[in-house]
């Protein structure tokens, strides 16, 4: 299995660090550390997400990260990592 990250998604992660730096920057390493963990962790376990609840398909699933929903896809020999949202946001599909 390879990791592919998305344009959208490596957006996501830049907006995320620089939105939390604002307040602490030490905060915003942490998360993003932990994203790229939970990431990493796919490689082993891909199928290890639950089902995203709004698209109910079963290639596309979330891990989290503290309170971020990493979303990403099963594809052949590849996860893509879709986006990353704020598991307070809604997700429309």
């Amino acid at each position: 299995m390879k990791i592919i990250w998305t344009e959208p998604a490596i957006e996501d992660a830049q907006n995320i660090k620089a939105y939390i730096a604002k307040d602490s920057e030490i905060y915003a390493i942490r998360i993003i550390e932990k994203i790229f963990e939970v990431v990493d962790e796919l490689i082993l376990f891909p199928r290890s997400g639950r089902v995203v609840p709004e698209f109910q398909e079963h290639d596309i699933r979330e891990v989290f990260a503290y309170n971020y929903r990493v979303i990403y896809c099963l594809k052949n020999e590849s996860i893509c990592i879709l986006t990353i949202v704020h598991a307070a946001r809604e997700l429309h599909p």
